[in-house]
């Protein structure tokens, strides 16, 4: 069977709270022949488990590492790369998704009032800067 992994089934997987249900969701994450992750579903995840569980950024990381890892995972893994990237430097996984995404689209820096998200993409080698700075 191929599914679609809501965030509520990696969190189950992941965070083992609800005997029940990680049975359940483990058990149709190895039959799946392929499990499509989008990326949103992953920026969710982080958020679940950072603000949730109080999972640190290198906890969260190993998490979604290990899910792409799976064989049968299908994401957007140079999104994905790109947000690690990010949370390890202290940012925010989904800040440097849409970075990655934003210039996959064709956008040359990201654009954002959040001073410190603009500084810590800087630091992986991300275009981004302050609106105000790019206006002349």
């Amino acid at each position: 069977m191929k599914i679609t992994a809501d965030t509520n089934v990696l969190v189950r997987t992941v965070v083992q709270d609800d005997a029940e249900q990680a049975a359940v969701a483990g058990a149709l994450l190895q039959q799946a022949t392929v499990i499509a992750v989008p990326v949103p579903v992953l920026c969710e995840l982080v958020w679940v488990l950072k603000r949730t569980y109080a999972h640190d950024a290198d906890d969260v990381a190993a998490a979604i590492e290990a899910i792409t890892e799976i064989d049968t995972v299908t994401t957007d893994l140079p999104a994905v790369e790109a947000g690690l990237a990010a949370l390890r430097a202290g940012g925010d996984f989904a800040d440097g998704v849409i970075a990655h995404q934003g210039e996959a689209l064709g956008g040359a820096v990201f654009a954002s009032f959040d001073r410190r998200a603009v500084a810590r993409l800087r630091t992986t080698g991300a275009a981004a800067a302050d609106p105000s700075d790019l206006i002349g």
